[in-house]
């Protein structure tokens, strides 16, 4: 089933960008930033990782579980928007609640928000065809990470405030910022409809979703490099999402071993994060225009690439001694290389998607991210607990540990991706 043409507002496509940047406002001020400091402060240096580490996993488990789920109910609702609308209400709702209550509510309120933020944000991913065309997607999704990570500079400038230092005000002003810039998608990403809607919840969908699902990871071949890729991606969102997370307190040690005070440390950090975010956006706009010339898949392996050199420099700083401003050029490196890995990432799903499975193939998609979201943080926390709590390494070198076996993840995934082409459509045979 395709659905027929349709003429695209600029007002619609903008407003879908705009989505990207609010998401990322809480994805950047709450997952990477400031919780992590609120976990740092209630649980001290040593302990941080590992608390994190394990939260965020179960947090990413519960998405995981329910993604394949929520991907079939879009396919079969009327519109995807009102799944997108409730998502994010529920994950601003939770933020403002985070730091207001005890330790042990609002760790439960983190969990509850990042499961409904990843929810979202797979509801959003499959919007997509709805704002642009085979020939301008990989512009258009580079476009929206370069202004997403926008949303970045905002969360970031959140911790300058004058009441920043009291975590409750920052929690809520993020949350108030994600929704205020969610509405123009809400009300102008205007949707084809689905032509065939059926019932969304029932046991009966519950039985045929699964077993399609199976089916797909089963019957690969029906979808060339469909499964190489999503495997593939499971270790380099491994890698990425987990040193996202992590980068706040590898530079808040890195800063205070140099002689710095914690609050001196996090300033600096946020300054990093600034260095990172700046080249964030000018790479989605930079990477999105190669994806339209080259294809998604050569331009994944550009990324994935810069990704190494990244890594190997980010361990270097922590294992070597190497001054702590080097983490500037890390950051720099970092930023070029996350604007390109999501303006190549979802274009290549959706060239290997059929039009009419997009929400479930998504919710694969979504999966295996959630999955890589899962056992990352599980080793990074074990590394933690291994180097630091065990053989007494100092922080900084524990994590640089940390990161060079994110590295390995990087050249398993560049293995497994090698065979994959973006050439094929879905339906075709031949897979490589």
């Amino acid at each position: 089933m395709t659905l027929p043409p349709q003429a695209i507002p600029r007002r619609a496509v903008w407003s879908w960008i705009l989505y990207d940047l609010a998401n990322t406002i809480f994805s950047m001020g709450v997952v990477s930033l400031y919780f992590s400091l609120w976990v740092r402060e209630q649980v001290g240096a040593d302990r941080a990782d590992t608390v994190y580490g394990i939260i965020t996993a179960v947090s990413m488990g519960i998405i995981f579980v329910i993604s394949p789920l929520l991907g079939a109910m879009t396919d079969r609702a009327p519109r995807r928007m009102p799944f997108l609308v409730v998502s994010t209400i529920v994950c601003v709702g939770l933020t403002a609640s985070l730091a207001r209550s005890g330790y042990w509510v609002t760790m439960l309120a983190f969990v509850l928000a990042n499961a409904a933020y990843q929810a979202g944000l797979q509801f959003y991913d499959a919007l997509l065809p709805e704002v642009t065309t085979e020939e301008n997607r990989g512009r258009i999704s580079g476009i929206g990470v370069g202004i997403g990570y926008l949303g970045s500079f905002v969360a970031v400038g959140l911790g300058f405030l004058p009441q920043s230092e009291e975590k409750p005000f920052v929690f809520t002003a993020i949350a108030v910022s994600f929704l205020l810039f969610s509405i123009p998608c809400f009300l102008w990403v205007k949707e084809r409809g689905n032509p065939n809607p059926r019932p969304v919840l029932s046991l009966a969908m519950i039985r045929e979703s699964t077993a399609e699902t199976l089916r797909t990871l089963r019957g690969g071949k029906e979808y060339p490099g469909l499964i190489r890729f999503l495997v593939g991606r499971v270790f380099y969102t491994d890698a990425i999402n987990t040193v996202i997370n992590i980068m706040m307190l590898y530079t808040v040690n890195v800063v205070v071993a140099s002689g710095q005070s914690e609050e001196g440390g996090e300033r600096t950090a946020l300054l990093v994060m600034f260095v990172a975010i700046s080249f964030a956006v000018v790479g989605g706009f930079v990477w999105g225009q190669l994806v339209d010339r080259r294809g998604p898949k050569r331009t994944l392996d550009y990324v994935l690439w810069l990704w190494v050199a990244t890594f190997a420099m980010a361990a270097a700083v922590g294992l070597l001694g190497l001054p702590w401003q080097t983490l500037f050029v890390v950051a720099s490196m970092a930023g070029v290389s996350l604007g390109g890995i999501w303006s190549a990432d979802r274009p290549l799903m959706l060239r290997l998607t059929p039009p009419d499975r997009i929400g479930e193939f998504y919710g694969l998609y979504g999966m295996v991210g959630r999955f890589s979201a899962i056992i990352g943080p599980m080793i990074w926390a074990f590394v933690a607990w291994l180097c630091i709590g065990q053989l007494g390494m100092t922080p900084i070198r524990g994590q640089g540990i940390g990161v060079l076996v994110l590295l390995g993840f990087i050249f398993v995934a560049r293995a497994i991706l090698g065979p994959v082409r973006d050439d094929l459509r879905p339906g075709a045979r031949g897979a490589p």
